[in-house]
C-alpha cells in the first residue's frame, strides 16, 4: 500500500517577510510565495515593527491566493497549517499566527507552530536529507547560534552570541560606511572587492567557549572611521569591509568546525539570512572541504532568507510526531528553540 502523501501549507511573518508556502512531505516545494517589504524600511535604516504588521496584514490574503494558485492546490487538499510562532516582532507575528488559526479552523486542520530557527535548520533539508547527528550554524540579523541536533526536533543550543548578532553587526558596520539597509550584501559585495588590511579583532572569549561576540568588532570598525575622520585620512570602504568580514568569518569557521570534531557530526548545516553571504559560504566549504566523514550543506539562496517553504518543511517533522497547538496558540516573540 502506497503512502499517503503529506501536504503542509506553511506561513512565515516574523519579521518583514509575508511569505507562504505549499511543501509535499517535507522535502518538495510545490510553490513558495515571499512579499518582501525591503523598499518600505529601507528609508528608516532597518526594519519599523508597527509598519511591518500593517503590511503583513495589507498583503497576507493575496500572498495565500498567489501560492494556493501557483500549487494549484486548495486548503482542503492540505494536511495542516504551519505558522511561525517565534521569535520574531510581537506585532508581526500575530498576522501570521490569527491568519493560521482562522484557517485551521475553517477547514478543520490541524494547528502547528513553527520554532523561526528550527525553521531555518529545516530549509536545508528542501535540498538534501539530514544525517545524524548534526551541528548547525545559525546566522542571521537577530541570532548567532550553535544548534547541535541528535535526531529531528532535537536542539542544543552549545554557543550563541552574548551580545550582537553577525547580521546586526553587519547592519551597524554598513550604516557607519554610508551603505543602504540591508547593510549585509553590500558589506559582502565590497569584501570581495577589497583586501583584508586594517588590523580588526578576532574575539574568541575564553578557552572551549562556543559563543560569540561582535560588539567589540563593531566597536572597532566604528572607531577606525572616526579616528580616520579626526585625522583628515581617507578609509578604503573595500579593504574595511573585507577586513570586518575577515574577521566574523574567522571566528564563526573556527567555532563550527572546532564543534562540529567534538561532537563527532555526520553533517555540518548552514542556516539563516547571512548564510547568503558569499564570504562565508566560502570559508565554510573550504574548511569543511578538508576534513573527511562531515558534509557541509549550505542551501540556495532564495532558501536562506526568511521564507515559508523552511516553516513547511520543520512542520512536516512536528506533524509526524504527532504535535499540535491548539486555536489559543499565541505569538512568542522570545521563544526559545531548547524548550520548543
Amino acid at each position: 500500500m502506497m503512502k499517503k502523501d503529506i501536504f503542509i501549507f506553511g506561513i512565515e511573518t516574523s519579521c518583514d517577510e509575508t511569505a507562504a508556502a505549499v511543501i509535499k512531505n517535507g522535502t518538495d516545494i510545490i510553490a513558495n510565495v515571499v512579499s518582501s517589504q525591503i523598499e518600505s524600511h529601507k528609508r528608516f535604516g532597518g526594519v519599523v515593527p508597527e509598519i511591518a504588521s500593517r503590511h503583513h496584514v495589507e498583503q497576507i490574503i493575496a500572498v495565500f491566493e498567489e501560492t494556493l494558485e501557483r500549487a494549484g492546490l486548495t486548503f482542503q487538499d492540505m494536511d495542516a497549517i504551519a505558522v511561525t510562532k517565534g521569535p520574531g516582532l510581537v506585532g508581526a507575528l500575530l498576522v501570521g499566527v490569527n491568519a493560521a488559526k482562522a484557517i485551521a479552523f475553517a477547514h478543520d486542520l490541524p494547528l502547528i507552530g513553527v520554532h523561526h530557527i528550527a525553521g531555518h535548520i529545516y530549509a536545508n533539508r528542501l535540498v538534501q536529507e539530514m544525517s545524524f547527528p548534526l551541528m548547525s550554524l545559525v546566522v542571521s540579523g537577530g541570532h548567532t547560534e550553535l544548534v547541535y541536533m541528535k535526531e529531528h526536533g532535537s536542539f542544543e543550543v552549545i554557543g550563541e552570541t552574548r551580545d550582537d548578532a553577525a547580521g546586526e553587526a553587519y547592519d551597524k558596520v554598513a550604516r557607519t560606511l554610508s551603505l543602504p539597509y540591508p547593510g549585509g550584501p553590500h558589506i559582502d559585495r565590497l569584501a570581495a572587492e577589497g583586501q583584508d588590511t586594517y588590523s580588526l579583532p578576532r574575539i574568541r572569549l575564553e578557552e572551549g567557549s562556543y559563543d560569540f561576540s561582535f560588539s567589540g568588532l563593531k566597536s572597532a570598525v566604528i572607531n577606525t572611521v572616526h579616528n580616520a575622520e579626526q585625522r583628515g585620512e581617507e578609509i578604503n570602504p573595500e579593504n574595511l569591509a573585507a577586513s570586518f568580514q575577515a574577521s566574523v568569518v574567522d571566528v564563526l569557521t573556527e567555532k563550527t568546525v572546532r564543534a562540529a570534531k567534538e561532537y563527532d557530526v555526520k553533517q555540518v548545516l548552514l542556516a539563516g539570512g547571512v548564510a547568503a553571504n558569499k564570504g562565508l559560504r566560502a570559508s565554510l566549504e573550504n574548511a569543511f572541504g578538508e576534513i573527511e566523514n562531515i558534509d557541509i550543506m549550505i542551501p540556495p539562496i532564495s532558501l536562506c532568507t526568511d521564507n515559508a517553504a523552511m516553516i513547511a518543511a520543520a512542520g512536516t517533522i512536528l506533524f509526524e510526531q504527532g504535535k499540535r497547538d491548539g486555536l489559543d496558540m499565541n505569538g512568542h516573540p522570545g521563544l526559545d528553540i531548547e524548550e520548543f
